[in-house]
Formats: C-alpha cells, sequence, structure tokens
C-alpha cells in the first residue's frame, strides 16, 4: 500500500513511540510497572501491576485508564497527526482527505459553533414540533434512526437463522441514563445520585428550550424513559440469541404491537420494502406501542426534544456541551475535565469517514511484517484450540466433529478490509458542524438499509483499523484484529514470544473461544442458530459454565457490588478458554525446545506476566459502577486472575501452594476448551 507524501509524524508521536522502545524490556515485559511487596502466586494482577496501580494518577477527563486506553491514546494521536497535515496541505477538491479535513476542522471551530448558537438545531425542533399524533410520532422515531436515542432502535445484519441474508432488527432503546437499573433500583444510592444529575441536566435542556417549568418538564421526561426502562429486557436476558430472535412480517408486528405505526416508522427509515424483520424484544415492542398510545403526546414530544439537545451537542453551544460533560463525564462517569476537543474530534471523524481514515491510517502506521506475524500466531491459536477438542472428557465425538467443522471455517481478518468504502456522495461542508454530522449520519443510515434483505458482504468490517479492540461475529463465523490492537503491550514483533503469546495470544484464543462460547455456541460453522451439541454434552458444558458464574459473583469490585457472573460469563468463558489455549499455542511455537530465561523469568511465566499486563487498568466509582451495570466484560483485575486461577500451567510456572492467595486445587480448577 502506497503512502500518501504529505502524511508525516508529529513530534509528539515519535516521543510516545520512543517511549514504549525504552520501556520495553528485551522480554516485552514492563517491570517498571511490578510491585516487589506482592508475590504473583498470592495476586498476578497486582505483582505484575501494583507499582502502577499505587503510583498512577487517573487523566482528569477519564473514568478508566489503562493499557487498553493507552494505546487507545496513542491511536488517537497518529490519527490526529494524520487530520493536522491534511489541515496543513491542500488536498484534492472532492477527495477523502478534503472531506476529512473539512469535518475535521468544523468540529474543531467551537468559535463559530458557538457563534451559531441554537440556528442549526431549529429545524429539528420545529420539525418536533410539527408532530400532531401518533402516527407522525412513529414516522419521526423512523426518520432519526442513526441519529439518536428512541425507544425502538433500528438496525441491519444477518439472519440469525439464514446467515447470508441481511434482515432489519428492532431492539429496545430509548434510554438517556446507562441501563435499566439506574432507573428501577430506587433503593441503590449510587442510582439515586445518577438520577438527580440526570433531572439536573433534563431541566438544563428544558430551560434552554424556553419551557416555562424547566424542572417539572424534566421530571415529566424521567417519568417517561422510567416507564421505557420497566419494559426493557435485563442484560442477561438479551445474551440468549434464541429470545432475542423473533421473525415477523410489518403486518405480524403491528398486529402483535398496535398503538404504533410500524409501517409508517419503518417507511420513514427507508425501510418500506421490507418483508420480515428480527423483533428483539416483542414485550418491549408492545409497551413501547402501548406507552405511544397511551402517554400524553405532548410528553413525548418534550422527550424527543431534549433527547435532540443531548444527541448533537457536541456541535451546539457551549452551555450545552458543558451541562453534557457534566451528566456523561462527571456523575456517570468520574471525569473532572472533558477530554480535549481535538480527541474528541479524532471520534467524531472515526464515526463520520472511519474507513477513509483508516486507509491512511494503515498507510502509515501497520508494517506487512505485523500481519506476516499475527497470521502465524492465530495459525498457531487454531491448531492448539482444535488439539483442545480432541482432548475434551466431557463432549462426544459427534459433537466433536461439528466442533472441528466451525473451528476449520472460521475466516480471520488482520489489520484493515480488503475493500474500502466510497465516500464519494458524502457531502461535508465547511464551517457546518451539525449539518455535517446530520449528513454523515444519514449517509450511514442509507448505506445501512440498503443492505436489508441483501446478501450479506463477508468481506466488510465491523471495526475500524484505528480501533484498539478486536471481535468475534457469530454470524460470519469470524475473527477479526484491527492494526491499532497490533501493538505493545498486546503484540511486540521484537519481543520474545512467550510475552506475545500471553497478550495478542490471548487476545486471539478469547475471540475464537468466543464461537464456542455459551451465546457463540448456539451458532454453527456456518452461523446459523442451530444446535449442534448432544443433550448430554450442552448439560456437561452448563454444568462447568455455572462453577464459573459462581466465582465471578463472588468477586466485589466497588463496596456492595458484585461482578453479575451471569452477565459476564460470555467473556469469563473467553479468557478462561483464551489463556489456556494460547498457552498450548505458545509451548506448540516452542517445537519441543526450551524457552530460555529472560529477565530472570521462564517463559511460561512471561507468558503469564504477558497476560496480566495487558489488562493493567484502573477505574473511577462511577465508572466501574457503570461496566457492572451493563458491561458483559469482568473487571480487568478480575480478567487477569480469575483465568489464571484455574490455569494448570500458572500454577506449575510460579509454583503456587496451599495458602497462597492464588493457589486453587487441581480439582476445583475449571477447564472448558
Amino acid at each position: 500500500m502506497n503512502k500518501s507524501t504529505f502524511l508525516k509524524r508529529s513530534a509528539l508521536v515519535m516521543l510516545l513511540q520512543a517511549a514504549f522502545a525504552v520501556s520495553a524490556a528485551p522480554s516485552g515485559i514492563d517491570k517498571q510497572h511490578f510491585d516487589a511487596t506482592v508475590r504473583v502466586q498470592d495476586d498476578l494482577f497486582g505483582a505484575v501491576n501494583g507499582h502502577w496501580l499505587k503510583t498512577v494518577e487517573l487523566p482528569a477527563d477519564k473514568g478508566v485508564h489503562g493499557a487498553f486506553i493507552e494505546l487507545r491514546d496513542l491511536s488517537d494521536q497518529r490519527v490526529r497527526s494524520l487530520l493536522d497535515s491534511l489541515l496543513a496541505g491542500q488536498p484534492a477538491a472532492g477527495s477523502k482527505e478534503e472531506k476529512i479535513a473539512r469535518y475535521y476542522q468544523a468540529f474543531l471551530d467551537t468559535e463559530a459553533i458557538d457563534k451559531a448558537g441554537l440556528a442549526p438545531v431549529q429545524p429539528l425542533l420545529a420539525a418536533i414540533d410539527a408532530i400532531g399524533n401518533a402516527k407522525q410520532l412513529s414516522a419521526w422515531f423512523g426518520a432519526v434512526q442513526g441519529q439518536q436515542a428512541t425507544p425502538i432502535q433500528l438496525n441491519v445484519g444477518a439472519d440469525f437463522k439464514q446467515p447470508t441474508v441481511n434482515r432489519t432488527v428492532a431492539s429496545q432503546g430509548g434510554l438517556g441514563l446507562p441501563g435499566r437499573d439506574y432507573y428501577l433500583k430506587r433503593d441503590d444510592a449510587r442510582m439515586a445520585k445518577a438520577r438527580e444529575a440526570y433531572v439536573r441536566y433534563l431541566t438544563t435542556l428544558a430551560t434552554t428550550l424556553g419551557e416555562a417549568d424547566p424542572a417539572a418538564a424534566a421530571q415529566r421526561v424521567l417519568a417517561l424513559e422510567t416507564k421505557i426502562a420497566a419494559a426493557h429486557w435485563d442484560p442477561v436476558r438479551l445474551r440468549e440469541p434464541t429470545k432475542t430472535y423473533n421473525p415477523m412480517t410489518p403486518a405480524q408486528l403491528t398486529k402483535a404491537a398496535p398503538g404504533l405505526d410500524w409501517q409508517g416508522l419503518l417507511a420513514a427509515a427507508n425501510l418500506a420494502k421490507i418483508d420480515r424483520l428480527i423483533v428483539g424484544q416483542p414485550s418491549t415492542a408492545r409497551e413501547v406501542a402501548r406507552l405511544v398510545a397511551r402517554e400524553p403526546l405532548a410528553d413525548w414530544k418534550l422527550y424527543a426534544k431534549l433527547h435532540t439537545l443531548d444527541a448533537h451537542a457536541g456541535v451546539l453551544p457551549k452551555a450545552l456541551r458543558e451541562a453534557r460533560f457534566e451528566l456523561r463525564g462527571v456523575a456517570l462517569s468520574g471525569a473532572s475535565a472533558e477530554r480535549p476537543r481535538w480527541q474528541q474530534g479524532v471520534e467524531q471523524v472515526n464515526a463520520a469517514l472511519g474507513e477513509a481514515l483508516g486507509e491512511l491510517y494503515v498507510a502509515q502506521y501497520f508494517p506487512a511484517a505485523h500481519k506476516a506475524k499475527m497470521d502465524q500466531l492465530v495459525g498457531n491459536l487454531l491448531a492448539a484450540f482444535g488439539e483442545s477438542v480432541d482432548s475434551l472428557s466431557w463432549m462426544s465425538a459427534p459433537t466433536k466433529k461439528a466442533a472441528h467443522e466451525k473451528l476449520g471455517k472460521i475466516m480471520v481478518k488482520i489489520g484493515y478490509p480488503e475493500i474500502w468504502r466510497d465516500f464519494s456522495a458524502l457531502d461535508v461542508r465547511t464551517g457546518d458542524a451539525l449539518g455535517n454530522r446530520l449528513r454523515s449520519q444519514r449517509f450511514e443510515w442509507q448505506y445501512l438499509a440498503a443492505k436489508a434483505g441483501q446478501p450479506v458482504d463477508r468481506r466488510e468490517w465491523g471495526m475500524l483499523p484505528q480501533q484498539v479492540n478486536a471481535y468475534y461475529e457469530p454470524t460470519t463465523n469470524e475473527i477479526v484484529f484491527p492494526a491499532a490492537i497490533l501493538q505493545p503491550p498486546f503484540f511486540n514483533a521484537e519481543a520474545d514470544d512467550a510475552v506475545n503469546y500471553g497478550g495478542i495470544g490471548g487476545v486471539i484464543g478469547h475471540e475464537i473461544s468466543h464461537g464456542f462460547d455459551d451465546e457463540g455456541s448456539q451458532f454453527d460453522a456456518d452461523g446459523k442458530l442451530r444446535n449442534w451439541w448432544s443433550k448430554a454434552d450442552r448439560k456437561a458444558f452448563d454444568a462447568v459454565t455455572a462453577k464459573l458464574v459462581a466465582q465471578y459473583n463472588g468477586y466485589e469490585p466497588i463496596p456492595g457490588k458484585h461482578v453479575n457472573g451471569q452477565l459476564t460469563l460470555g467473556e469469563n468463558i473467553a479468557d478462561l478458554s483464551g489463556l489456556q489455549v494460547a498457552f498450548k499455542a505458545y509451548r506448540r511455537s516452542l517445537g519441543g525446545k526450551p524457552a530460555e530465561v529472560i529477565d530472570g523469568y521462564t517463559g511460561d511465566q512471561r507468558f503469564f506476566i504477558g497476560w496480566s499486563q495487558v489488562w493493567r487498568s484502573k477505574s473511577r466509582e462511577q465508572t466501574a459502577l457503570q461496566r457492572l451495570t451493563t458491561d458483559p466484560h469482568s473487571p480487568s483485575e478480575f480478567r487477569a486472575n480469575g483465568a489464571a486461577v484455574n490455569s494448570d500451567a500458572f500454577h506449575e510456572a510460579f509454583g503456587t501452594k496451599s495458602g497462597d492467595q492464588m493457589f486453587k486445587p487441581s480439582s476445583e480448577r475449571i477447564r472448558l476448551w
């Protein structure tokens, strides 16, 4: 891939890269973060990350900080250097580079945004004012899909039982707080505090609108959202694909959930021609339709206006930006300062022109050698997983055969897409921050809606190359690793293999294992929601996972709040299995030869240190609460220790014994894949 000649690395990016190079030991271990007063046998996470945990001051603009966030900041800095180069240059008229530069520059120009006041958003508010009945409200729900929260959120994705075809999916949504518990747990002091902050925010928004009684307006909206929240399924129930797969024709949905004009909603969302859709939560759809019919239209219109201001506050005057931060930054995340405007701008450009920006990113920052090294790592992980399947004592031969078939069909995507999105039809204008945002959201929604009823394009990616993340998608049976995660501490092409297998290898194993967790295991080799297990095999699997639920239920990250072992089960399975498979792959990579001792640690010890250091993280209580309530991932310290404590190799590597806090008798260790 050719590098654009005008793209130059900023001095800050070079300093960050140098910092990584200096701090990384030859082994890839960051010893500077170790706590010598903590034994690995008592606390792997604390021993490897303890000094960092004791000495780090969370940045004022962050609710959580750690290895993932540091790498995301580096990725953002790199993107910023690309954006600054574009602003300093003269991109060709109509080119993707020009669109990116215009979009970013308009977002950064807060002086122009403040000067424009509320004028840019008035057409959106006027459209809500014009709503005269439930039918028109239903159409409004459809018209703003992809732009803001509504009680019914539409999406388009692979049909669970016909995974080669895209279907429209209707799911629950429409809440301004992170989840249903924030509304319904009335006796929880932390949740009550969050609700109070939300009411203050709604009051500010209502004041901006000129409501005669802003405080009363805020309470009306909160009351309406509380009724919506009461109809929401809890996060654990949402994880069950057989319950969220409810195909209907639009006519059947209209009959099942009267009160909302479903045909009008779909038509306004450019989905008038679909012959069927998947309803994720039928009971929620029925209740939302009932609320549309019965609750005062004036309350719905007020709800719509306040959510419109909230959705677009980032490109509206300073008072609204600050009010939104007071809620979402301070009250809900614990931050005391807003992220720099440039970093918010990176996020906005990623949302609007992400793949166009990603194409520039990989040309500058993703060496071909990294992809080749990852191919080797993934190959070893897949082979090791296959060996694990063969060794299972609880799975029958026919189910093992089906598991091997699924494993053999996993598609691996590394770095970036083969084909890049075309943004030539997107209209980006100088000095029009809100207009650019709305046009990009409509452009994206039209792109998505056009897929309904069409074949699934397996070449597409669900993440951007510049995102620090990875994923497994069950309907396409694929694992995806964007370029930005393939860096220290996850992956270091210059480091010893042990730390790489513990870091990125554990992540690879994690994503492979998602194909065989409690959710992913319900999809077959071709991505179809189908039971390919015998009853006895599933019963044995459930018996093991019940132990994992109990283990994680016992963890208490903040006083009075435990990890939800059922909500986090899929991720905990993936951590447990991914770590164990990654270790087998590491041993496999040695080809029977012993690993040398580096920095005073054996290869096996370095493997587990590599695993632990990628989970280096620290959270504010508000962020921890939000994640415990809605996030299917366990807190980082329990991801590091919770998987390791069940690993025979960990106990052998560090010689744990009875009395050590990390010791677990062999007979009690949880082994799955």
